[in-house]
C-alpha cells in the first residue's frame, strides 16, 4: 500500500492487482470547427444559381435559364392551367383567326391547339404563315403545300419522304397513276424490291412523326417562342375513314427524294431553326 501511495504522489499510476498498467482513459473529441452547416450550403448553392442566372442573361441577352422557359414561368401557359384545357370543334378553332380586336389566334396540329398570338407578323391577317391560323393542317407541315393541304389527314403524307424510284399508289398519285395507261396492270414487284420499299415506308412514317413533334416542341415554346399548349380539337369517332383520301400534292411529288439519296428534309426544318 504504501508503495502504491507512493507512485501515486510520484505522479505514475498505479497497476491494478495483476501487475498490469492501467488503460489510458479517453478524452472526448472535440468537434471541428470547420463543419458547414446546412443554411452554408444553401447559400453556396443559391450563390452559384444567381451566379449561372447572370451568365445566362449576360451571354444571351435574353434569357436567366440559358433559352429555357418552362410553361410555370410564363403567364399565358399558367393562366391556361387554372382555366383548363380548350376544347373546339374544327368550325370553332376556324374563328381563332386573329382578325377581330383583342382575338387570339390559334392553330392546330395532330388534334393539339396551340396559342401563337405573340407572333402575329407571321400568323396573324397578312402574315406568311396566317395560312395556318384557325386550323388544324398538319398535312401541310409535312408536305409544305400549304393552300392545298390546309388538312389534319395524315393518310400518304409520308410518301413526301419516300425515294421517287418507289411509284406512287393511285390513291396518292396526283393524276391517278402517274401517267400509266389506260388499263395497265400494276407491276408486280420482285422479292427486293419489297422488302425496299417497306423499309422506305418504315424511314418515312418515323420522320412524319419526328417532323410533327419537332413542330410540337415549337409550338409548346420549347425551342424560346412564346407559344404555348391550350387545348385540343374536338372530333366525331371515325371522322377520318369518312374523309377521301388525298392525292400527295404537285409540290410534294417534285420533292420527293431521288433514289437511295439522304432521307427528305421537312418542309420546316429551316423555319423551326431560323429563330423567327
Amino acid at each position: 500500500m504504501a508503495d502504491s501511495g507512493t507512485r501515486k504522489r510520484n505522479g505514475k499510476p498505479a497497476s491494478d492487482t495483476n501487475g498490469n498498467p492501467p488503460k489510458p482513459t479517453s478524452t472526448p473529441k472535440q468537434k471541428s470547427k470547420s463543419s458547414l452547416s446546412i443554411s452554408d450550403i444553401l447559400r453556396i448553392l443559391g450563390g452559384l444559381l444567381l451566379l449561372n442566372c447572370l451568365l445566362s442573361y449576360f451571354i444571351t441577352n435574353d434569357s436567366l435559364l440559358w433559352g429555357w422557359r418552362p410553361w410555370f414561368i410564363r403567364p399565358g401557359p399558367i393562366t391556361r392551367y387554372f382555366r383548363g384545357p380548350l376544347l373546339l370543334t374544327d368550325a370553332e378553332l376556324a374563328t381563332y383567326t386573329g382578325s377581330l380586336p383583342n382575338q387570339p389566334i390559334y392553330l392546330a396540329l395532330n388534334g393539339t391547339i396551340y396559342d401563337v398570338s405573340s407572333n402575329p407578323r407571321i400568323y396573324g391577317p397578312g402574315g406568311s404563315y396566317h395560312v395556318f391560323a384557325g386550323k388544324d393542317a398538319a398535312r401541310g407541315f409535312i408536305t409544305g403545300c400549304f393552300a392545298e393541304d390546309g388538312t389534319p389527314d395524315l393518310r400518304g403524307a409520308e410518301w413526301t419522304y419516300i425515294a421517287s424510284d418507289i411509284p406512287l399508289p393511285p390513291e396518292y398519285s396526283p393524276d391517278g397513276g402517274e401517267g400509266a395507261g389506260e388499263g395497265e396492270k400494276p407491276v408486280k414487284l420482285t422479292g427486293p424490291q419489297k422488302s425496299y420499299r417497306e423499309q422506305e415506308l418504315r424511314r418515312a412514317r418515323k420522320q412524319v412523326r419526328d417532323t410533327i413533334e419537332g413542330w410540337a416542341k415549337m409550338f409548346r415554346g420549347e425551342g424560346g417562342k412564346d407559344y404555348f399548349e391550350v387545348g385540343k380539337v374536338v372530333r366525331e369517332e371515325g371522322w377520318l375513314e369518312r374523309e377521301p383520301r388525298k392525292a400527295l400534292c404537285v409540290q410534294a411529288v417534285k420533292g420527293r427524294p431521288k433514289p437511295r439519296g439522304l432521307p427528305a428534309q421537312d418542309a420546316g426544318a429551316a423555319y423551326r431553326g431560323g429563330g423567327r
